[in-house]
């Protein structure tokens, strides 16, 4: 433990440097406590290019260890302000120099032991920061309406008006309205995002492709396409500025393009590909 009973929660990986080492000195993180760079300190020759560093503070072990933890993350108020404090300190970073996200509650026992794991993964945290440089993330999602009044209304109408066709009847042809526009939306969303792969590759360097959001996440939408893109900041403008126009004139699809974000979709290389499958997810770079 760093003493009194407290561990070294990391935050990030940085580039070693004196003008972050400012910018964090004025930086408060998890539980209020300040944030500061804690370098290798390790003797040989560097990775090529600035050497990493973890940003860090102190927490109390009686509030994150393991068996707390556990609990803890069952509590989604607490969860809800680390995650809050951990983003922002990410933020903060981001707006100063290349940074790479670690995962919420990344704990070490004492500094000794968070230099340690930065020494062992030196130069993996050194080609990462490279490969970020001067890149951010951004979001593409896309979603589909879900048929409303009027398709209800639209179902309704035809040839025998609901007034003429037995409650039955006029509930199965809404139902089938309902559907034929269901499926027209879903057409145009596919014809939406093949526009958008064929856009972004012009403009992005890499994609991963995360599930696609359900429930409350998604809202009263439907979401079909949920993508991050690592972006070159010199092409941000226009990577944007060609998504606005992809969905502005296809009926039930919606485009959202969110960022610049810090780059927690690429902050460590896609695992392994699996064997060739059918509609497989893929990551790394994009086409």
């Amino acid at each position: 433990m760093t003493g009194s009973g407290r561990l070294t929660y990391v935050y990030a990986v940085v580039p070693d440097g004196q003008v972050l080492r400012t910018v964090l000195s004025g930086v408060h993180g998890v539980s209020g406590a300040p944030v500061s760079l804690l370098g290798a300190d390790t003797p040989g020759t560097p990775p090529e290019g600035p050497d990493p560093a973890f940003v860090v503070s102190r927490v109390e072990a009686q509030e994150f260890d393991e068996r707390t933890l556990k609990a803890r993350f069952e509590d989604l108020e607490w969860l809800e302000s680390v995650a809050r404090a951990h983003h922002e300190v990410v933020q903060a970073i981001a707006g100063h120099d290349t940074v790479l996200p670690l995962r919420l509650a990344t704990l070490y026992q004492d500094d000794d032991r968070a230099r340690e794991a930065l020494a062992a993964q030196r130069s993996v945290f050194a080609e990462r920061l490279a490969l970020l440089r001067g890149r951010s993330e951004w979001g593409v999602k896309v979603y589909i309406s879900a048929p409303g009044p009027r398709e209800d209304r639209d179902g309704a109408a035809g040839p025998a008006s609901t007034t003429e066709l037995s409650p039955g009847k006029a509930y199965l042809r809404r139902r089938r309205a309902q559907h034929t526009v269901q499926e027209t939306h879903y057409r145009n969303a596919q014809v939406a995002a093949e526009s958008i792969e064929a856009l972004v590759s012009r403009y992005t360097t890499h994609r991963v492709r995360h599930p696609a959001q359900r429930g409350a996440l998604a809202g009263p939408e439907e979401n079909v396409l949920n993508d991050a893109y690592l972006v070159p900041d010199d092409r941000a403008e226009s990577f944007r500025t060609a998504l606005a126009a992809v969905a502005v004139d296809i009926d039930g699809v919606r485009v959202e393009v969110t960022g610049p974000w810090a780059p927690y979709s690429f902050a460590m290389p896609p695992p392994p590909p699996d064997p060739p499958q059918e509609d497989a997810v893929r990551d790394g770079p994009a086409p």
